[in-house]
């Protein structure tokens, strides 16, 4: 694909709006009911990242509708997310609220310019174990999270989650904790119990009408959202200075990262969804870019793709962009219409939705499948996991990857192998001073060196023919050790024959000087049968040159010992004599 079709093929095109026209029915349901289920979680995100609840609502308005027009799904609903929260909250307690807005604007720069050169695919890259160790680090996080709110007891945001959790439940007053946490739970019931009533039924959003209600009628003295606008900020440039910047740099990075992740896992997901569904993942990173930027112009927080929201609007007929932009519509209308009763709804509500929202990102049947599978990758489950929960989601995922690499390549090492084959077909005299070495696997920087030892062992033969047609991965160092193994073999006196070299590796092996440790073109074959016909007729005449030497030596010691003998074709004198005269006799 050239610069200009990639360029087109990030933005909206025809397509999207025939699929508009050929499910608009079932996306109108599909985006009341994802609206209806968003509006809970918006607020809560924004509340537990330390922005409070109005950037969320704000972010799932703007950036849900962006990206509905310009992301790579048809299905994909966009906002704010548990793990964005994960990430934003240290980062809130650091730089302060303030600076977000402008996060998201680099962020989603970053995102943008990751679709545009190209790199949607490289989610293909992050190993399963790592995805689904750091979700389930993710969820944990999201569920300590919620324990001070639900325990009505602010928490400090510099401390780390599991630090903070345990200090909310020391720190605690019961007489308080009693009504909120019963608030909460309220919710977690009504969220879990509603659904299995009829499956269209917003359970959290129930939850959290019936919690209000409780909290106004019975005037409890709980922490509230506290006042939100009424209508959408206006749009403005976040202010920044280059220090600042420079600064924000590594965090934009880590929620770049995030969003980049989240957002193609979930479309990845989605697609799988639905019979024959597909995604762009360039576009969707170009779409969730712009969603990022216009979320912090509107000063919001960093969005991603929203998994359980996308699942929410497939599940309710949704096929088109019209079902998410219907859910930024829906949610835009309880700004302006119910702003003050949303203002009322209790923190330990929403802490509720949050802690049911964590118990749903994974299953008890994909952690066992993960820990059922090897032991490296039930190994880099557990330490992603950890690792997100100890320390922060990008170290989790550096040290995930690194971890999943280093095991692959311990195990592609010891699959590769060199091994000495048997002579095929009628065995000949010449066999017997030929060996077939066959390199297995792959020859790359793990495995060289230790071929190169086990190759040393080989002793013995005149002539080793050298089989690579098993070679199936070769990097800069395997394709160097290739050669020094012919130039060690060659040393010790034996010719190398090739066998089987890829024409894929031929050019790499050539420039770094397999040809020239071979000396010759005439050594590389395709055939068997032609490699071993030139190993024995090497065999031949070796053979044959080695007696021609011995006769000329022989002869060269009769000359030296006796000249006289060779005149009269006597064997009684000089050297030939003393060679043949039993030990122990006199000399005559």
């Amino acid at each position: 694909m050239n610069t200009r079709s990639h360029l087109r093929s990030l933005l909206p095109v025809r397509e999207d709006l025939t699929m508009v026209q050929r499910h608009w029915k079932g996306d109108i349901l599909a985006g009341i009911t994802v609206g209806i289920v968003a509006l809970p979680l918006a607020l809560a995100f924004g509340i537990s990242s330390g922005l409070g609840a109005a950037p969320g609502i704000v972010t799932a308005i703007v950036a849900g509708a962006v990206a509905a027009i310009f992301g790579g799904s048809h299905l994909q609903v966009s906002g704010p997310t548990g793990a964005m929260v994960v990430v934003l909250a240290p980062l809130v307690a650091t730089y302060g609220a303030e600076v977000v807005p402008l996060l998201s604007v680099m962020a989603g720069i970053m995102v943008l310019v990751g679709g545009l050169l190209g790199l949607g695919r490289s989610i293909s890259l992050i190993p399963w174990p790592v995805v689904e160790g750091f979700t389930l680090g993710i969820a944990t996080i999201i569920f300590l999270q919620q324990i001070p709110s639900a325990l009505g007891v602010t928490a400090d945001p510099a401390l780390n989650t599991v630090v903070a959790s345990g200090l909310a439940i020391l720190e605690s007053t019961w007489g308080t904790a009693v009504v909120t946490l019963g608030l909460a739970m309220l919710v977690v019931a009504v969220t879990i119990l509603a659904p299995r009533l009829h499956r269209a039924l917003p359970g959290s959003l129930i939850g959290v009408i019936v919690a209000t209600l409780i909290a106004e009628l019975l005037r409890l003295d709980v922490p509230r959202i506290g006042e939100i606008p009424s209508t959408l900020p206006i749009p403005h440039i976040p202010s920044f200075t280059l220090p600042l910047l420079q600064e924000l740099l590594i965090p934009a990075a880590a929620v770049a990262l995030l969003a980049a992740i989240e957002s193609l896992l979930a479309a990845r997901v989605a697609a799988g969804m639905v019979a024959g569904g597909t995604y762009q993942p360039d576009r969707e990173l170009f779409g969730q870019g712009l969603a990022n930027i216009a979320a912090g112009v509107f000063g919001g927080m960093p969005a991603t793709g929203a998994i359980a929201r996308t699942a929410v609007n497939i599940r309710s007929g949704g096929r088109s962009r019209l079902s998410p932009m219907l859910h930024a519509v829906l949610l835009l209308g309880v700004v302006a219409l119910a702003s003050g009763a949303v203002s009322r709804i209790p923190l330990s509500a929403l802490a509720g939705v949050l802690m049911v929202t964590a118990l749903r990102m994974t299953s008890k049947s994909t952690v066992k499948a993960v820990m059922r599978s090897t032991r490296s990758d039930a190994s880099v489950f557990v330490l992603t996991a950890a690792v997100t929960i100890a320390l922060d989601l990008l170290w989790a995922i550096a040290l995930g990857v690194l971890v999943a690499v280093v095991l692959m390549l311990r195990k592609l090492s010891s699959r590769s192998g060199i091994y000495r084959e048997e002579i095929p077909g009628e065995k000949h005299e010449e066999d017997s001073s030929i060996a077939i070495l066959r390199l297995d696997g792959a020859m790359f920087f793990a495995v060289s060196d230790r071929l190169l030892t086990e190759a040393g062992r080989l002793t013995g033969v005149r002539v080793v023919i050298l089989r690579l047609s098993r070679v199936g991965v070769m990097d800069a160092t395997g394709a160097r050790g290739i050669s020094e193994i012919v130039t060690m073999l060659q040393d010790k006196g034996m010719e190398v024959l090739i066998k089987g070299l890829s024409p894929t590796h031929r050019p790499l092996v050539e420039r770094l000087g397999l040809l020239a440790a071979v000396g010759r073109r005439d050594h590389l074959f395709d055939e068997m049968a032609a490699a071993l016909a030139r190993a024995r007729e090497i065999v031949r005449r070796q053979r044959s040159e080695e007696e021609a030497e011995r006769l000329r030596t022989l002869e060269s010691w009769k000359e030296r010992e006796d000249p006289e003998a060779l005149a009269d074709g006597s064997e009684r004198s000089g050297w030939l004599y003393r060679s043949r005269r039993p030990k122990g006799t006199a000399k005559p």
